[in-house]
This record gives C-alpha cells, sequence and structure tokens, in this order.
C-alpha cells in the first residue's frame, strides 16, 4: 500500500500549492502507467483531517474524537494499493509517483488474509 503524506501544521503557500496542483496533473499518467503493469488495485484521495473522527472502545464504551488522533503534523492524504511481485517493485513505483517530488509516501506490505 501506497500511503501519502505531507506536513499540515504549515499550510501551503501560493508556491506549493501551485507545485502540488502540477504533481496532481502528473497523477493520471502514472494511474495509466500502473494499470498497464497490472500493479494498481485500487486508491483514493482522503478529506482533510479535520472532517475525521476517532472511535475507541474502552470498557464496552465507544469514544468519540473529533479530528484524527495521532499528534503529528503529517497526515495522510490518500493511499494506493498496488499488488507488485516485489518491494522492489513497490518502490519503483512509488518513486515515479509525482507526489514523491513533494510529500512523502510510505510503502508498506498488507497481510495476507
Amino acid at each position: 500500500m501506497l500511503i501519502f503524506c505531507s506536513d499540515v501544521s504549515t499550510g501551503m503557500s501560493a508556491a506549493e500549492v501551485e507545485k502540488a496542483a502540477v504533481a496532481m496533473d502528473g497523477c493520471d499518467e502514472w494511474t495509466r502507467d500502473m494499470e498497464r503493469r497490472g500493479y494498481l488495485r485500487g486508491g483514493a484521495g482522503l478529506r482533510p483531517s479535520e472532517e475525521a473522527r476517532t472511535l475507541r472502545v474502552r470498557d464496552e464504551q465507544v469514544l468519540l474524537s473529533d479530528g484524527p488522533f495521532a499528534e503529528t503534523r503529517d497526515q495522510i492524504g490518500g493511499f494506493n494499493l498496488l499488488e507488485c511481485p516485489t518491494m522492489d517493485a513497490a518502490l519503483e513505483a512509488a518513486a515515479g509517483h509525482p507526489w514523491a517530488r513533494i510529500g512523502q509516501i510510505e510503502v508498506r506490505p498488507v497481510w495476507e488474509p
């Protein structure tokens, strides 16, 4: 799984917004390449973390909090699920994604059922 993250604590300057928009334009080409290779299994962007709710169950009580639970500047903005033959192939795919140039991408294997 590719997990797309960025630092949301500082707010983006106009130049950073423009750079992000250019990167997003390149996502269509990257997506087509992953589909052509047979890697892409799914993915989506996520709504802003301010719209999130965090749920925990403690002592049979459901506890809800507004926003993300993690105390971090880096927030997850989206994901892609790839099925690659090796970790090296997944890393190569992630390095080719436009977001790697302006944010960071965590590449994490998923548990097989």
